[in-house]
């Protein structure tokens, strides 16, 4: 395999192998610790404009599955893996991962210290980096990896347009707001007797109302939150319906914005499939999939809000309760894939706070 080079806007620089597509890459460099799940993962519309490493050492063993995709297809800049299986074995496989980054034109490196990297990560926080052929930059090279920022990420990643799930005879009608929306989360809504339109980023409150759904459910998405001026004000427009509203991951902070608290960018994120959340009510810790570099600042939530889990690490915002309205929001994804199942239930909620809703409470 021919060489290829990592070098971070800090100036380091990683020999590896290329393997993948054949082209060079810049992204924010982020880690994700989960053991499985590498499907999920490059299929996740969350790590778009991203170059991803996987601190599991070896990648690609069980080969490429489409029906684990969680979208139409790859969305990060670049792929960094310590050992790449090229003979995977599976039963459900359909393909090996190398051919699958040529054909989505993802550029990766193994043969990569993956923890080497990762602690520099961890110390350093999340950097810019580049996929390069070459083990230098130029000055005026440098200086644009260094500008590099991930811009019009929602926009890119929503839908292009309306599409509906889930029985037409459901006894629900859910909204999913898509802003880079995983499948997973339209799936475990229609399994529980849903029927889910599922709206671009772009739609406005009256849109949305004008379907008459019996909940809304805020999904996840990339980048910075708090660029998404136009979705925050026309979320809390729709707030004031009061319908019953369940926010995951962006979602959890959009609907924070909308209602006035602030976010903020963290030191290197929380992705992978072994975060741990503690539930305030309960004390009760539960093992949950993650993927996300900004959290919502607890000290800006209004008094309708109250704390309803936090990271059990580092004590960030990761779950909340609004007062004022039936809503309630988590920063990880109960739909996991990859992950594990523990928080599912946070879906079976969502369908009672529908349950309880006047329309169908008076049934």
């Amino acid at each position: 395999m021919p060489k290829a080079y990592l070098i971070l806007e800090n100036g380091t620089v990683f020999e590896g192998d290329a393997f993948g597509y054949d082209g060079e890459a810049v992204g924010e460099l982020v880690f994700s610790t989960g053991m499985t799940g590498y499907l999920e993962t490059l299929t996740d519309p969350s790590y778009f404009g991203q170059i991803v490493i996987q601190t599991f050492p070896l990648i690609g063993n069980y080969g490429v599955i489409p029906a684990d995709f969680e979208s139409g297809g790859f969305h990060l800049k670049g792929y960094i893996v310590r050992q790449w299986c090229q003979e995977p074995s599976n039963f459900r496989s359909e393909g090996d991962l190398d051919t699958f980054l040529r054909l989505h034109k993802i550029p990766g490196l193994c043969n990569i210290d993956t923890r080497a990297l990762t602690r520099i990560v961890r110390e350093s926080g999340e950097m810019n980096a580049v996929i390069s052929k070459k083990p230098y930059l130029t000055g005026e090279e440098m200086a644009a990896l260094k500008a590099y920022a991930i811009e019009r990420a929602v926009e890119s990643m929503t839908t292009k347009a309306r599409y509906e799930i889930g029985p037409e005879s459901a006894r629900y009608r859910v909204v999913l707001w898509d802003f880079g929306a995983k499948k997973s989360i339209a799936e475990e809504l229609a399994a529980r007797g849903c029927r889910v339109t599922v709206l671009p980023a772009t739609a406005a409150a009256e849109e949305i109302i004008a379907l008459k759904p019996d909940g809304i459910m805020l999904s996840n998405g990339p980048g910075d939150p708090a660029k998404n001026t136009g979705i925050i004000k026309e979320l809390k427009k729709l707030c004031e319906y009061k319908i019953p509203t369940f926010g995951i991951c962006m979602g959890h902070q959009l609907l924070a914005l909308s209602q006035g608290a602030r976010t903020k960018k963290m030191h290197y994120g929380h992705r992978g499939a072994n975060q741990p959340a503690l539930e305030t009510a309960t004390g009760r810790v539960f093992i949950t999939s993650q993927n996300h570099g900004y959290a919502v600042v607890t000290e800006t939530l209004p008094e309708t809000a109250e704390v309803s889990f936090v990271n059990a690490n580092d004590n960030t915002c990761e779950g909340i309760t609004y007062k004022n309205m039936p809503a309630f929001s988590v920063q990880f994804h109960p739909e996991a894939c990859a992950g594990p199942l523990d928080t599912r239930w946070l879906f079976d909620k969502f369908i009672s706070m529908m349950e309880e809703a006047p329309r169908h409470a008076a049934q």
